[in-house]
């Protein structure tokens, strides 16, 4: 009787190891890792953060009260500390124009941009010409107008010794628009600016690029 309850006790110490073991060796493998916050660009790359560095998905937040005239101004201000001129200059603002091989191509934006740096350099105390006022007032049933594309209703004398315009390139998140201040009769660059506009504050805009 005796002998029975030793090995009895024997076989439940077995038992008990073996229980342990399987015990300790689960909770090796289930107990989560400890984690170690990134702090070098090399870390984050290790762990796994490439992808949203690198991603090129485009930022459309639900609200915002960012318009268009905000950027122009900014790079307005940019043309005008950059300016470079002795003389007193009257500036013509033309259409920018999409960066393709004819250089002839503008849209909404590109009208929309010249009109607002029309206002701005105006606002900086730049003198701004519009060639596109005619010598008289065309009153008709729709409307009185002193407007126009017609080259024949325009003024044929030199109003202007600089010119204003620049180029739209569109990328992935908006429109890089390269602005730049012309002197006509040397073709010198005096002055210009670069902002990416981005596609949501064109769109808040209600603007057709």
């Amino acid at each position: 009787m005796l002998l029975i309850s030793i090995r009895g006790l024997a076989i439940g110490c077995i038992l008990l190891v073996f229980s342990g073991c399987t015990m300790t060796e689960w909770y090796a493998i289930k107990q989560p890792v400890s984690y170690k916050e990134p702090s070098t660009m090399n870390d984050k790359l290790e762990a796994g953060e490439a992808e949203v560095l690198n991603s090129t998905t485009v930022y459309y937040p639900q609200s915002h009260h960012v318009k268009l005239e905000s950027y122009v101004e900014q790079m307005a201000l940019d043309l005008v500390d950059t300016m470079v001129s002795e003389q007193a200059i009257n500036i013509a603002v033309a259409s920018f124009v999409n960066l393709d091989r004819s250089l002839q191509v503008s849209t909404q934006l590109g009208n929309q941009l010249s009109e607002t740096f029309i206002h701005q350099l105006q606002k900086f105390g730049y003198g701004v010409v519009d060639f596109k006022t005619t010598n008289q007032v065309a009153v008709t049933g729709y409307g009185d107008f002193v407007f126009s594309r017609d080259i024949k209703q325009l003024t044929g004398d030199r109003i202007a010794s600089h010119v204003l315009s620049g180029t739209l390139l569109y990328r992935v998140n908006g429109v890089e628009v390269n602005a730049r201040v012309i002197d006509i009769e040397s073709k010198r660059v005096i002055a210009s600016s670069t902002k990416l506009v981005p596609t949501y504050v064109i769109h808040g805009s209600s603007i057709e690029s």
